[in-house]
């Protein structure tokens, strides 16, 4: 048989290196970035969940992770929406309850956090504690009722027996924070993770440990997920020694293992 003429033999050879090269791609699931999650967390957890993001990625090198960030009955309301989301992170347990029907497997909680008052940079109106949030002219941002932080705040001045006049009720604790630090509220009830994203921009007037309350962070899977095997592995993920080392850095505190 006659030798195949050399230009052939070249694009041959080509053909069959692609095709090897096809057949191993395959094998290896289609490389990184084959799953993408999208995660609808708690605002209050923003700077934590994007490292945790980070960190899960480079452990996991087929899964990318991207964050919706709200106030935990906002996001939540997302699941009601055609692919709302993968994973929810709430801030409390009954808005955790609340989306039950689009969640599916174990409800893992992942960190625990409470409050404390944030004040305008040197605490210009000088305000002491809880029972001065009650003083006229003191403008007092809280976040409203619906969401966590909202109800965590009404839950601490019900306990020190006072009633607070909110200036403003806003839509997630970190728009309180907001509030404070452009100087349009003298004072708002925030988690104490909070203030360390604000850096100077605000000061921070501790509430007494038998004055306060615990917020509780849980995750929990959702069903409409197109990545079954991945969410679930990402909602355990979150209570591993990585991951809770890392909300320890954030200044949340997590639960024993």
């Amino acid at each position: 048989m006659p030798d195949t003429p050399r230009p052939r033999r070249i694009a041959a050879c080509a053909l069959l290196i692609l095709l090897v090269s096809g057949a191993i791609a395959v094998g290896c699931g289609g490389g990184a970035g084959s799953a993408t999650l999208t995660v609808l967390a708690a605002s209050s957890t923003q700077e934590v969940m994007r490292e945790l993001g980070d960190a899960y990625q480079q452990e996991h090198r087929g899964v990318q992770v991207r964050f919706a960030f709200g106030g935990s009955q906002e996001v939540a309301e997302r699941l009601s929406q055609p692919a709302g989301g993968d994973v929810l992170v709430t801030a409390d347990e009954k808005t955790m309850n609340g989306a039950d029907g689009h969640l599916t497997g174990r409800r893992r909680i992942v960190a625990h956090n409470s409050m404390t008052i944030a004040v305008g940079p040197g605490n210009p109106r000088r305000v002491q504690g809880l029972r001065d949030l009650t003083r006229p002219g003191l403008r007092v941002a809280v976040a409203a009722s619906t969401v966590p932080a909202g109800t965590y705040a009404r839950q601490i001045f019900a306990g020190a027996g006072i009633t607070v006049r909110p200036s403003s009720e806003e839509i997630s604790v970190r728009a309180v924070l907001d509030r404070v630090r452009t100087g349009e509220a003298d004072a708002g009830l925030v988690y104490i993770t909070d203030l360390r994203s604000a850096g100077a921009a605000a000061s921070s007037v501790p509430i007494p440990a038998l004055e306060n309350v615990t917020a509780t962070y849980l995750a929990a899977a959702v069903k409409e997920t197109e990545h079954e095997k991945e969410t679930a592995s990402f909602v355990a993920w979150l209570t591993s020694p990585t991951a809770r080392k890392l909300f320890n850095k954030y200044g949340f505190v997590t639960p024993q293992p």
